[in-house]
């Protein structure tokens, strides 16, 4: 037997119960000797003595190892080794150590003749797939927490086309992705990507970096992507925008959705769509317009069919000839006869000439009869004759006039409820309901959103003759929390508003219209009417003045009623979280300062 602890030894035993299989081991020691070698796992918490002693975790029976060694130490994710005060002492990377030193993965201890080398594997809780309604119930967490901190996130939907080996590009895709990170299956051949915190080119190059781990398994796959708020403020907006993109990007590329909107040149007005149902709805429209079908447009105020109407005319064999527009519901009932057909001179009182009628001015090209549920029953019936036997008759007149003519028509009323009712005549719907393209609403092509209010603002400032402005994130915000009843039209109204009052370089929410802001202004006071005449103030305040001190007093109220809690606060407000904490920044309010106000 040996003496000493430093007389050498050539002889090396381990105890074989130490050596553990190490699938789904999180983190374990390659121990080395002279002549074998085994894995010693590591505990989640807690601590191994490495020694000679028959007590030792790690036992290594050589005489240049002491009984008690070294300790390895495991706490919070973080590794030790702390020298017991050994007589040959513990090298970490070939130096030695005096005291504990912080070891991680490939690091190598030396021990006598002994190696240990640490070897940390990814654990087996890392991102994993989710199905598609959990992604979207997280991706509306993420949006919100995004609004609440001012943080991006970004959504991309990757494309793969005829996928192989599904198993393998799952793990190829999950370990391109950060912990944090959302995937899910969306359909049979499309991933679904959320990425927390990561927006624009970010998110854009973490796209990208999965797309190409994946390459190998799905050569043809391409991608979308959407960030909040730029691109939408919801989740299937967002999901839109990004599958949209996907569809329209090359293979290996990563499009962005602010990429897919789609211009369309008719006559002088440029049209731009972006959701993929209005996108669709041009398509259909241009296939429409090649026939001589009458066209139906159904659509809310301001939706867009006067647009549909030039659409159709644009793009037909009648293009070269004139499209006359009437606004059935801008006429009295008595003069729409007239104005559809003409009048001789004569006619009435007032019909000192002749005068040819719309429809016969409109002769080889198209009349777009605008609010035609507005129509009087009297001019339904002459216009159905019209329409079947192509031939009109002034007012006044004998002769019939032949007229080669295609209608559009447009209403935002329920037709058919109208027919119901008795104010519209059946076979004229069935005579104009050739075809019918119906436009969805704005707020259901929330996709087109800051597409088209990017757009009006650029046209409103190049009009106005004044430099190029932003929205804001929170201008963003306050536009998709909007219904806009209006439609796109009162979105071109806030626009143009924006444009001619904004004072800096950003549109902020204040800078919108009151009723898309939501700003409250405090009622003005019922006057006395037994007090006696204010004097006249010697000057006035800015009005832009003014209306911070209101806000600002309005703030401080609802922080009061609130209890100091922002997030009520702003909801008591109608206001954006995002704005509400800049404006408090804006103003120097505290929550103290809510509470103390009167």
């Amino acid at each position: 037997m040996s003496g000493p602890e430093s007389l050498p030894s050539t002889t090396q035993t381990f105890d074989l119960r130490e050596a553990v299989d190490p699938r789904g081991m999180g983190s374990y020691l390659l121990v080395i000797g002279a002549s074998s070698s085994y894995r010693r796992a590591l505990p989640d918490e807690g601590a191994l003595v490495v020694g000679r002693s028959d007590e030792a975790d790690v036992r290594l029976d050589t005489a240049a190892v002491s009984r008690r060694h070294a300790k390895i130490a495991v706490s919070s994710g973080e590794i030790r080794i702390t020298d017991l005060g050994s007589h040959n002492g513990t090298l970490v990377n070939g130096e030695h150590i005096e005291g504990a030193r912080t070891i991680g993965s490939g690091d190598v201890v030396t021990i006598g003749d002994t190696t240990l080398m640490l070897r940390r594997e990814p654990p087996s809780t890392g991102t994993a797939l989710i199905d598609m309604g959990r992604l979207r119930r997280r991706v509306e967490e993420e949006i919100e927490r995004a609004a609440d901190s001012a943080r991006p996130f970004g959504l991309a939907v990757l494309s793969l086309g005829a996928v192989q080996m599904r198993t393998v590009l799952e793990q190829r895709a999950l370990a391109a992705l950060r912990l944090v990170d959302l995937v899910a299956w969306d359909g049979g051949s499309h991933l679904a990507i959320g990425f927390p915190d990561l927006g624009g080119e970010a998110a854009r190059a973490a796209a990208l970096y999965v797309l190409e781990a994946i390459a190998p398994l799905a050569p043809d796959a391409r991608g979308g992507l959407a960030s909040y708020p730029f691109d939408g403020g919801d989740t299937e907006t967002l999901l839109a925008g990004a599958r949209t993109a996907a569809a329209i990007a090359a293979p290996g590329v990563i499009a962005s959705a602010s990429e897919t909107a789609v211009q369309h040149v008719i006559g002088e007005r440029t049209v731009v769509v972006a959701d993929s149902a209005m996108i669709r709805l041009f398509e259909l429209i241009r296939r429409l317009a090649a026939s001589d079908l009458p066209v139906l447009v159904l659509g809310e105020t301001g939706a867009g069919k006067e647009n549909a109407a030039a659409a159709v005319h644009h793009w037909s064999a009648r293009a070269q000839k004139p499209l006359i527009t009437l606004n059935c519901a801008a006429l009295p009932e008595t003069l729409v006869e007239s104005e559809l057909f003409g009048y001789e001179k004569g006619a009435f009182s007032e019909a000192r000439a002749s005068k040819p009628g719309l429809l016969e001015r409109a002769h080889g090209g198209t009349v777009f009869l605008d609010e035609v549920g507005e129509l009087p029953l009297g001019a339904q019936a002459k216009l159905l004759r019209a329409l079947e036997v192509k031939r009109i008759t002034r007012l006044g007149d004998v002769r019939d006039r032949e007229v080669d003519i295609r209608i559009v028509a447009a209403t935002n009323r329920d037709l058919e409820a109208e027919v119901r009712a008795g104010r519209f005549r059946e076979d004229l719907l069935f005579r104009l309901s050739a075809a019918v393209v119906e436009l969805p609403p704005l707020r259901h092509r929330r996709r087109e959103l800051p597409i088209l209010a990017r757009l009006f603002l650029a046209d409103a400032c190049a009009r106005a003759g004044r430099s190029a402005l932003e929205l804001s994130e929170a201008a963003l915000a306050a536009l998709f929390a909007h219904p806009f009843p209006g439609n796109v039209r009162e979105l071109k109204n806030a626009m143009e508003y924006a444009a001619a009052t904004a004072e800096g370089a950003v549109i902020e929410p204040w800078g919108l219209p009151e009723r898309i802001a939501g700003i409250d202004l405090a009622p003005r006071p019922a006057a006395d009417p037994s007090a006696p005449p204010a004097a006249a103030p010697s000057r006035f305040k800015p009005i832009a003045e003014e209306l911070r001190e209101i806000e600002r007093t309005r703030m401080c109220q609802a922080l009061d009623a609130a209890d100091g809690v922002q997030k009520r606060a702003a909801a008591l407000l109608g206001m954006p979280v995002r704005t509400f904490t800049f404006k408090l920044k804006q103003y120097g309010i505290s929550a103290r300062e809510g509470k103390r106000s009167p």
